[in-house]
């Protein structure tokens, strides 16, 4: 096979001149830039100068070889303005000295194999996962036993909880380092900024959920051929709503990293209230003797603690904990150094870790593959939504998310989104986006070169309230089972489950089990009773995978928009403390980068 040579600088050409047609208050066309474009990248070891119809002359200098480049190392490239009445100059490509050349050798791919070691790794993990699960499927006619599939995915077991492990101190130690070496304005403008981006994209994917499932329809009118299970949980929506704020304030910090507060309602009995005088009301008002229960705000209540970590409790208490000792400065440096030290030794475990997680996902996804019920069921009226969810989860993760990313720091997300591919495959092996903040905070602060002072403090937010996969997922389904059972929704209704959805969405961290927790306030506000929950729990353990995936991928360009937002700030900062910015900006994306640095 012959060798093929591309030069590096060419792709910057292609960025540069979209970034150029799509920035510069002239118009010129994307024709004529990839004129430009077209006689620089054919040229070899000479100047092209090349004239745009609105009056400038652009000029680029190629090299195609490092013996070439020692000739043109006094050449620059230069644009200048013929009149004074034109446009400011546009750079189409600055040509280093040192144009670097790619071959398609045995060395270049072996570096280009070992740059991508990782994901590479989990890929083949996963792709492994899923034959080998489908082989030890179809082995057998019986089907397997909850024990046989337990020791499949023993090693996958392990390796999630090695990764849940580090979520306690990840969160505390990295909110806490974060907000406390911010000052006090710096931290409420990265704050209000990642909410605002938060609001938004929840309601951005409860839109496009709606939109998706009035436009497919997948609900016929009718259950039939849907098989109901699991069973629903009997909640109080005014309950749920005021456990969020329970749960953000746990009066034991201790109980908090394992239990989480909820509120249940006890369906009542006639045999309960033998002595209670309310029984003969009940009878008469609501004729309780031929099956028809009192409503739940009668219900009596009891407050449970479910064993499930309180994510929110925690990160309101790193916040605060930041925030005070940002105020105390040098007699706040103590802990703040411990806390600081504590992420640091985190993240090390967690670059030790990471390398594990190609043989967890395996089998992961291999006792995922045989503990899957029946595939016939993706392919019934279940298949319509499950593929409409689907759907609107790819459109937001991967158009809506990286539109947004591109308008605010106009930067292509491309490589962005690639350096995230690790977190993507473990958020989606693992169904756990507090599990997957290890993997999150690597791939961003080594791949992407985000500052942790962003990070550690946008992150763990967003593993909290920022979840646009949930709301899209619980808009859809909603309407789906009103489409089922043939209830016509208005307007209003629409609205309602929209509004629902995102504060269900937003509040999910805080509810064990949260996803179907929290579709029951969903189906609520429209009338439908809890029990039709039961008719979508079938493909809800495969559809969680993906909305975790979104979760994850929407908290990660949240905290790449958030960065590029608040850069002049943090490198004011870093002048303001060490007299010259601690740290380089690093560009992912459209502008155009200094020639030496290719």
């Amino acid at each position: 096979m012959g060798c093929c040579f591309v030069e590096l600088h060419s792709f910057r050409l292609i960025l540069t001149c979209i970034q150029s047609a799509l920035l510069t208050p002239s118009r010129v066309s994307l024709q004529e830039y990839w004129k430009a474009l077209r006689l620089s990248v054919q040229s070899s070891q000479q100047t092209v100068v090349w004239s745009p119809s609105d009056g400038r002359t652009i000029t680029t200098t190629t090299t195609a070889s490092p013996a070439a480049a020692a000739a043109a190392a006094t050449t620059t490239t230069t644009a200048t303005a013929t009149s004074s009445s034109s446009p400011p100059p546009v750079v189409v490509a600055s040509a280093s000295s040192t144009t670097t050349t790619m071959s398609c050798n045995p060395k270049t791919i072996k570096d280009a194999i070992n740059a991508n070691l990782l994901p590479i790794l989990t890929v083949s993990g996963v792709t492994g996962g899923i034959v080998l699960g489908l082989i030890l499927r179809y082995s057998r006619d019986e089907p397997w036993t909850k024990r046989e599939v337990m020791y499949v995915g023993y090693i996958g077991e392990l390796f999630l909880r090695a990764l849940k492990a580090l979520i306690i101190p990840l969160i505390v130690s990295s909110l806490v380092s974060a907000i406390g070496s911010l000052d006090l304005s710096l931290s409420k403008k990265i704050g209000l900024r990642a909410v605002c981006y938060y609001l938004t994209t929840t309601v951005l994917a409860v839109v496009l959920g709606i939109i998706l499932v009035v436009s497919i329809h997948p609900g016929k009118g009718s259950d039939e051929g849907i098989t109901k299970a699991g069973e629903a949980r009997s909640v109080y929506t005014p309950d749920l709503l005021m456990d969020l704020p329970r749960n953000f304030f746990p009066p034991n910090l201790i109980q908090a990293c394992f239990e989480t507060h909820k509120t249940v309602i006890v369906e009542p009995k006639p045999e309960d209230f033998v002595n209670d005088t309310r029984i003969e009301e009940w009878i008469r008002k609501y004729n309780w003797t031929n099956g028809t229960l009192p409503p739940k705000s009668e219900w009596d209540i009891k407050h449970e603690h479910a064993r499930a970590m309180n994510i929110m409790g925690l990160v309101s208490f790193a916040t605060f904990l930041g925030l005070a000792l940002s105020t105390l400065d040098a007699k706040g440096k103590p802990l703040l150094d411990f806390f600081q030290s504590l992420s640091d030794a985190s993240m090390v475990i967690t670059s030790w870790l990471i390398w594990i997680s190609p043989i967890g996902i395996l089998f992961l996804v291999a006792s995922m593959m045989i503990e899957m019920e029946d595939f016939s069921v993706m392919l019934g009226q279940l298949g319509m939504y499950f593929g409409t969810v689907v759907l609107g989860i790819f459109i937001h993760g991967f158009i809506v998310l990286p539109t947004l990313y591109t308008v605010f720091t106009r930067k292509l997300p491309f490589r962005f989104l690639a350096n995230m591919s690790q977190a993507y495959i473990t958020a989606f092996a693992t169904a756990s986006s507090s599990g997957t903040l290890p993997v999150t905070f690597q791939c961003l602060e080594e791949k992407n070169k985000i500052d942790m002072r962003v990070t550690r403090f946008v992150i763990p937010i967003g593993a909290t309230i920022n979840m646009d996969g949930t709301a899209l997922y619980e808009a859809v389904a909603a309407i789906f089972i009103a489409q089922v059972r043939g209830l016509a929704l208005s307007i209003g209704q629409v609205v309602a489950i929209s509004i629902t959805a995102t504060a269900a969405a937003i509040g999910a961290a805080g509810i064990p089990q949260a996803g179907l927790v929290t579709m029951v306030m969903v189906l609520d506000v429209v009338g439908l009773p809890a029990e039709d929950m039961t008719l979508i729990i079938a493909v809800d353990w495969l559809l969680d995978r993906f909305r975790t995936m979104i979760n994850v991928l929407g908290d990660s360009i949240g905290a790449g928009l958030v960065y590029e937002l608040s850069k002049k700030e943090l490198e004011k900062l870093n002048i303001n403390a060490n007299g010259d910015v601690e740290r380089p900006s690093n560009e992912i994306g459209m502008d155009a980068v200094e020639s030496n640095k290719m």
